[in-house]
């Protein structure tokens, strides 16, 4: 393989560079430090304004912190640490639990605003005159809604929302309006990271993912886009990502329902579009539907992923409709990368394992790599 193969406008590394240790995959204080810095700072999909009603207040972990997710009766979305300012008690001690204009804990009864935090009662406690009402309020959130999508973060100055590319990618998907038709979770014994990774290269594809390569063949080749490919240039014609007669990832690749009216003819013809957000969700959005992956690391060892599919409420009204058997073809997918993380979590164990070698096809793990290593060095 020549450095000449490679355009200069390739994504293809032009290197082989080491990955990560092994204890970033297995050590607890690794994990603990990506708790305390990436997890605290960075922003997690929290699900969707659509799916969360005026009146309940909801339990979410932030990394190492719990917090809670509340929407007003009025229908604000607020969301702070789920911890008392007197003794620390929770506050919200179900998943999910209704909620009026207050939270009041249910230990000593102090009540705070739902809306702001505000401290408004301490309930039979009487303070003295050097305690400060103002100073006691709840522990505030950041929160931010794109596409009708909530967003928390534990740090009260997060970054910028952003993706691997714009957000604007998805300007023309109708996303705030959908559906939420299909919901799937499972539990994974791997690393958060190996996932990722996994989800960041197709030099897998061929041996994982027979169905999948059959509907993108491009993926047969073990590369996610043309641009990858050896010998390729700005002037090489672009062609369709799926298969020809295949609009979707659906089980026979024929739309489920209404394609959205507002997609370009680029749009359609590539068949799919993904937004990736570190390092907690990734968006797929096809022309009839919208699919969210979220990832939420459970310890070095074990990581949670939460699948959900939206849809024009046309689409979910059809007669005979069933959302799960379009679900089908992703799950499967998502059901094949899961084993593949697990195989790879397992041998990672090995003492004989110091850390991978990527290869120029890898240049996502690489990126994904750098941007971790970055989040972990910063100040939190």
């Amino acid at each position: 393989m020549g450095a000449a193969e490679r355009h200069p406008l390739s994504p293809r590394l032009d290197h082989c560079p080491q990955g990560l240790p092994q204890a970033a995959y297995l050590g607890a204080d690794w994990f603990a430090q990506e708790m305390t810095t990436v997890f605290a700072r960075n922003w997690h999909f929290a699900g969707r304004l659509a799916d969360l009603p005026p009146g309940i207040m909801r339990r979410i972990r932030l990394g190492h912190a719990e917090a809670i997710l509340c929407r007003t009766p009025d229908g604000k979305v607020t969301a702070f640490h789920n911890s008392c300012r007197h003794r620390g008690s929770e506050l919200c001690q179900k998943a999910e639990q209704s909620l009026n204009r207050l939270i009041t804990c249910p230990y000593h009864a102090w009540s705070y605003a739902a809306d702001d935090g505000r401290l408004v009662s301490t309930a039979l406690a009487r303070p003295t005159d050097d305690f400060r009402r103002e100073d006691h309020g709840l522990v505030p959130c950041s929160v931010q809604i794109w596409a009708g999508m909530i967003f928390v973060s534990a740090s009260p100055a997060p970054p910028e929302l952003r993706g691997d590319v714009p957000l604007s990618t998805l300007d023309n998907w109708p996303v705030a309006s959908l559906v939420t038709g299909h919901r799937w979770e499972t539990a994974l014994d791997c690393n958060w990271k190996v996932f990722w990774e996994n989800y960041s290269e197709c030099l897998h594809c061929p041996g994982i993912h027979p169905e999948l390569c059959e509907m993108v063949p491009l993926y047969s080749k073990g590369i996610m886009g043309q641009s990858e490919a050896l010998g390729w240039t700005p002037d090489t014609p672009a062609a369709r990502n799926l298969r020809p007669g295949a609009e979707s990832w659906t089980p026979t690749g024929a739309p489920c329902g209404p394609v959205f009216p507002d997609l370009t003819m680029a749009e359609r013809e590539a068949g799919y579009h993904f937004v990736t957000i570190w390092p907690t969700v990734y968006i797929v959005a096809h022309v009839d539907y919208v699919r969210s992956v979220r990832i939420e690391p459970l310890s070095p060892e074990k990581t949670r992923l939460t699948a959900e599919w939206y849809f024009p409420a046309e689409t979910l009204a059809q007669p005979g409709f069933d959302a799960a058997e379009v679900a089908a073809f992703p799950k499967l997918v998502m059901e094949q990368d899961g084993a593949a993380a697990e195989m790879n979590q397992r041998g990672i164990r090995s003492p004989s394992y110091a850390g991978g070698r990527l290869m120029p096809e890898e240049y996502e793990i690489h990126r994904f790599h750098q941007w971790l290593l970055a989040e972990m060095e910063a100040a939190p």
